[in-house]
């Protein structure tokens, strides 16, 4: 399944999920007790792409992006710039990440929130819903089969809706299978970091237009979100672009506003 850059990535996320067990509890009280979250991922009513703004302190692809982020305000200059969703990097040893970020900033601002980690057991789902995740992302690349499809499954049960991360024509077809009605086409190959834009945009392509489709990975500018509109992409997830900026307001709104084309663009 995985290999090079991303064994050591999920190795630690191993290491967490064994280390929450002992939450389990707790952790599926305070899920229960959370309010309900605003809704994540469905198509623009103006037809416009949708951007997902994500904070970010570092990557193992970029190296240091802001270190010194300050989630809740990014995530509410994000807001103020037309984003339509925030994407919150829970990891904590690669990404700088924390579940604190991700509770501050669902308590912050009135957009739907995405937890974005190497999500492996259900248990991790619990533990983003009771952070106040509306969502979270499940990687095809490092499940098996049968793990997409019950992850799925759980997220649905909890009341997240379930992002699911492919790379190519095979993972997309594990993701449908499983069940996904939010799809993510990440340009970027997960285990050597290199992008293919082109292959992600043909894979766009491939998607029914009855799934709603995010474009990850090599969003930058206006001409990128222009570029996946032109695929069919219903959304974009923008990362280092926005939170590394002074700025990220003008930011998200220099990429807001791109029309919807071709695929499910009037579904």
């Amino acid at each position: 399944m995985t290999s090079g850059r991303l064994e050591p990535l999920l190795s630690a996320a191993r290491q967490r999920v064994d280390a929450l067990r002992s939450a389990r509890g707790e952790l599926e009280r305070r899920a229960r007790a959370v309010a309900p979250p605003p809704p994540f991922g469905a198509r623009c009513a103006d037809g416009s792409i949708g951007v997902i703004a994500e904070v970010k302190r570092r990557s193992p692809s970029a190296g240091a992006i802001h270190e010194a982020l300050d989630p809740v305000a990014h995530a509410r200059a994000y807001a103020a710039g037309g984003a339509v969703g925030v994407s919150v990097l829970t990891e904590p040893t690669h990404f700088g990440g924390s579940l604190d970020d991700l509770r501050r900033v669902a308590a912050a601002v009135p957009l739907p929130v995405l937890r974005k980690d190497f999500l492996l057991e259900e248990l991790q789902l619990v533990e983003a819903r009771a952070a106040g995740a509306a969502a979270a992302l499940i990687i095809v690349r490092i499940l098996e089969p049968n793990r997409v499809r019950s992850l799925v499954r759980a997220a649905q049960e909890l009341g997240l809706a379930a992002l699911v991360e492919v790379h190519s024509p095979g993972e997309l077809e594990i993701a449908l299978a499983a069940g996904a009605r939010l799809v993510g086409i990440n340009s970027r190959d997960l285990d050597s970091f290199t992008i293919d834009r082109d292959a992600a945009e043909r894979l766009l392509a491939q998607v029914p237009p009855d799934i709603v489709a995010v474009a990850e990975s090599a969003i930058a500018v206006r001409g990128d979100v222009e570029r996946v509109a032109r695929a069919g992409a219903d959304h974009v997830l923008v990362g280092t672009a926005v939170a590394r900026l002074a700025d990220p307001r003008a930011a998200v709104q220099q990429l807001a506003g791109v029309r919807r084309q071709g695929r499910g663009s009037h579904a």
